[in-house]
């Protein structure tokens, strides 16, 4: 768990104390319930949020079903990316899925303070590029190891993984509910 948004902050880059007085002003922090619904899908993207607390999910619709692309812990980004770097509109959608404390940051006044500190924005572009390698080794998950074994890579992560819905789970792995079932109980 993140004390602050300004330790995940430091982790990457050093800000100044003038750089995190004005960021401060654009963080708030926002408490969601399990099942609520952070962003919309069909909306735009125009916030960062990261999760300070709790579970959050990416989520989208296919062919009537509910798939969930993206899981985020304490301390990981959350965004929709395609939106937030277009200006358009995506089909997916951000959702609770515990109680969860998010710190949230609009990306129009974020985007106003690079010009005026270098170290602000070379932060975020530190924060992007971890979030992208992240994305293309998940991409490379579903494309070279087994089920069981992006199981397995997901327990690894953190320890509440418990408190995420078998379907949730299943969907995010590109497996069946069953087929989940089978991976669990073979693991205990």
């Amino acid at each position: 768990m993140i004390e602050t948004i300004f330790d995940l902050f430091n982790t990457r880059q050093r800000l100044s104390s003038a750089a995190m007085e004005e960021l401060t002003l654009l963080v708030r922090e926002i408490e969601f319930q399990k099942g609520e619904i952070i962003q919309k899908t069909g909306s735009t993207c125009r916030t960062i949020y990261f999760v300070k607390e709790g579970i959050a999910r990416i989520f989208y619709y296919q062919d009537g079903d509910d798939i969930t692309e993206y899981f985020a812990f304490s301390g990981d980004i959350i965004i929709r990316a395609e939106s937030l770097f277009t200006g358009q509109p995506t089909h997916k959608g951000i959702e609770s899925l515990g109680k969860t404390i998010l710190y949230a940051i609009d990306s129009f006044e974020l985007e106003k303070l690079y010009d005026k500190y270098h170290e602000i924005e070379r932060t975020f572009r530190i924060i992007y590029q971890t979030a992208f390698v992240s994305y293309v080794r998940r991409t490379e998950s579903l494309q070279l190891k087994t089920a069981r074994e992006r199981y397995e890579d997901l327990v690894n992560t953190t320890d509440i993984v418990s408190q995420i819905a078998l379907k949730h789970i299943a969907s995010y792995l590109g497996i069946t509910q069953v087929s989940l079932s089978r991976i669990r109980s073979e693991k205990r």
